[in-house]
């Protein structure tokens, strides 16, 4: 099917995607740039449009479609590869071989049909027409077991919203080696290409899970011997006092049992409801006395520091070695770009290299 008729039909056939985002009426009249499009933001991070129940999607960026294309968990109908002048090397021509062996069609459109089709997302000269990536139901994470690793780390998610964070957030997870991921189905965004880019395609790979009643799987999970370490932000004195569940650093909590970490919805934290099954609560303590407005940290910020001083007291965390290395030798330049190197997961640390050079 050819590209440049659908580019000038004003929506992409078979997503049905708008080619230019349309000015709220906030905008027209004058208002705030956005604001209605703020305001929505929950519901979809694509626009006002609605994400299709069965229908594909546009994933968009090079490490979500590689990572896309090895993990075989979607359907892809095809590949949209910038055209340039000179020929594809790196990745770009690693996806067009994984492309081509599996049959898939390559359409080769301009960047400014790629930046419509795309609603001028950083795209990096790729995109594929895929079939929706959906949170599996929980039941089947039942299988492990605390007695299976004593070690195991389950980050769960309660009502997170805004696709970036959660996209950061996993990126982050998988980086660090959390087993799973388990989000609540209800005020949750889902896993859309936005947020599959802010991973660095990390969403493309990763065990992501869902539940209708993240209370009743967390207690589930108390009950088989795992411990639920819920979130809060910096508390006062009076509510570190007054708190009938413990509070303790992050870098203070010893990590020797099966973990369930909990993170809150980006303003208002954990509910009621799942804050009560938790049986401690960690927190990250500021290093500065802070003015109102600045005593917390973004979610997706928090969470990387978390895992972090979680993660580090795994056996072998492979960091270890390296520092006892650079310690005992910090004059050797090859142990230095060795580290560097092996900090670097194949799929996730070309992201940020590329964008800087297709202007992201």
């Amino acid at each position: 099917m050819p590209l440049l008729p659908a580019v000038g039909a004003g929506t992409w056939p078979c997503c049905g995607l708008p080619l230019t985002r349309p000015f709220s009426q906030a905008t027209r009249r004058g208002g705030r740039p956005g604001g209605e499009e703020l305001g929505r933001l929950p519901l979809d991070d694509l626009a006002s449009v609605p994400r299709p129940a069965e229908g594909p999607e546009l994933l968009f960026g090079l490490s979500p479609c590689l990572l896309a294309l090895q993990a075989a968990r979607r359907r892809v109908a095809r590949l949209l590869l910038q055209a340039c002048r000179s020929g594809l090397q790196g990745q770009r021509a690693e996806l067009l071989r994984a492309a081509e062996a599996r049959a898939i069609p390559v359409l080769r459109p301009r960047r400014r049909e790629l930046d419509a089709l795309c609603r001028h997302q950083v795209h990096q000269g790729v995109c594929m027409e895929v079939s929706p990536l959906r949170p599996r139901p929980w039941a089947e994470a039942e299988a492990a077991r605390p007695g299976d690793d004593p070690q195991q780390l389950w980050l769960v998610l309660e009502g997170l919203q805004d696709p970036r964070n959660l996209g950061a957030v996993l990126r982050s997870a998988h980086f660090l080696g959390v087993d799973k991921v388990i989000t609540s189905r209800r005020n949750s965004c889902p896993l859309t290409p936005v947020v599959s880019k802010a991973s660095a395609g990390a969403m493309e790979v990763m065990d992501v899970f869902s539940t209708d009643d993240l209370a009743g799987f967390l207690q589930a999970r108390a009950r088989q011997g795992w411990l639920v370490a819920g979130t809060v932000g910096c508390p006062g004195p009076e509510i570190a006092s007054s708190s009938k569940i413990p509070i303790t650093r992050c870098l203070d909590f010893l990590w020797d049992r099966p973990t369930l970490l909990v993170l809150g919805n980006e303003g208002s934290g954990l509910s009621r409801a799942v804050q009560a099954s938790c049986q401690l609560l960690l927190t990250i303590l500021p290093g500065r006395q802070l003015p109102p407005g600045l005593e917390s940290l973004n979610v997706s910020v928090a969470a990387g520091i978390l895992l972090h001083s979680i993660c580090s007291q795994r056996k072998g965390f492979p960091v270890e070695g390296r520092r006892e290395q650079l310690l005992h030798d910090p004059q050797d330049p090859s142990a230095s770009s060795e580290a560097a190197r092996a900090a670097q997961h194949p799929g996730l640390s070309s992201g940020s290299e590329k964008e800087s050079q297709d202007g992201g």
